[in-house]
C-alpha cells in the first residue's frame, strides 16, 4: 500500500503504490484516481482502504488538480470542500491531505513543531508557474518556520523525454529542470526543479523518490498511458499530545 511511510512528531506522512487495493486490471490494484474509466466503486473502496489503514478518523481533504499554483487552506472551522487547486494546507488534526499524481512530483510539507501541513502537485506547469513555492508562502502565513518536505514518486529526468523548445521553455523558468534521457534526447528533471524551488524557500529536503515509469509497482502515465491509475501523497496531524 505504501511505497515510503515516516512520522516526524505528530505529522504522518506517506506515499502509496499500486498494491493493496481493489482494482482489476490495467488499474490494478490501488488506484486512487477521481476520475477516468476505472470502476467507480473500486476507486472509492480504494480509498476508504487506504483511509482505514492510514487515519481511521480522520477526514480526506483532497483537490481538482488543475496543474496551476494555487493553494486552498483548510481552517478547522470551515466546511471542507474539493477545490480547484494544486497545493492544499491546514493546521487542524483530524484531516488527512491528498494530493494525486501518476508521473509529476507529489510534495508533502510540514513544520512539525508549529503544527502546519501541506502538500503539492507539481508537474511540468506547476514547476512553471511555482506552485511549490507558494505552498510554502501559505504555510509560512499561518505560522510555519522551521519546514521540510519529502518529494515523492516522480518520472525520473532520465525517462522524461520532451521536445526541445518544451525543454528550453521549462528550463528558462527553472534551470535545475535541464535534462537528459538516457537514450540521449531533451529531457526534463522535475524532481530536480521541485528540490531547487523548495531549497531557494530555506526548505530542508528529504527524498522518498523512485521513477514511476522505471517501477511497475507505481502508476505512470508516461508508461501506462490512459490505463495509468493514479497514486497519493497524504499527510496528516495527531491530535495535540497523541503523537504517536
Amino acid at each position: 500500500m505504501y511505497s515510503f511511510r515516516t512520522t516526524s512528531g505528530p505529522v504522518e506522512l506517506a506515499f502509496t503504490d499500486r498494491l493493496g487495493g481493489v482494482s482489476v486490471a490495467p488499474y490494478d490494484e490501488l488506484d486512487l484516481a477521481l476520475e477516468g474509466d476505472d470502476v467507480g466503486r473500486a476507486r472509492t473502496e480504494n480509498h476508504r482502504l487506504l483511509l482505514a489503514d492510514f487515519a481511521p478518523d480522520d477526514e480526506l481533504c483532497d483537490l481538482h488538480q488543475v496543474h496551476g499554483a494555487t493553494v486552498a487552506l483548510i481552517e478547522d472551522d470551515e466546511p471542507t470542500s474539493r477545490p480547484d487547486a494544486d497545493g492544499i494546507v491546514t493546521t487542524g488534526a483530524g484531516r488527512t491531505l491528498m494530493v494525486r499524481a501518476a508521473d509529476c512530483v507529489p510534495v508533502l510539507l510540514a513544520d512539525p513543531g508549529a503544527r502546519v501541513i501541506g502538500a503539492a502537485h507539481a508537474g511540468r506547469l506547476g514547476v512553471v508557474r511555482g506552485v511549490v513555492p507558494a505552498t510554502v508562502e501559505r504555510m509560512r502565513d499561518v505560522g510555519a518556520r522551521d519546514l521540510v518536505a519529502w518529494i515523492g514518486p516522480h518520472i525520473c529526468g532520465g525517462c522524461y523525454e520532451v521536445p526541445a523548445a518544451m525543454q528550453a521553455e521549462v528550463v528558462a523558468a527553472e534551470p535545475a529542470t535541464r535534462a537528459t534521457t538516457t537514450w540521449g534526447t531533451p529531457a526534463l528533471d522535475l524532481g530536480a526543479g521541485v528540490a531547487a524551488q523548495l531549497e531557494r524557500a530555506g526548505v530542508s529536503v528529504q527524498w522518498a523518490a523512485r521513477c514511476t515509469r522505471e517501477s511497475t509497482d507505481l502508476f505512470s502515465f508516461r508508461r501506462d498511458g490512459e490505463h495509468a491509475g493514479r497514486l497519493a501523497g497524504v499527510i496528516r496531524l495527531s491530535p495535540a499530545g497523541a503523537e504517536r
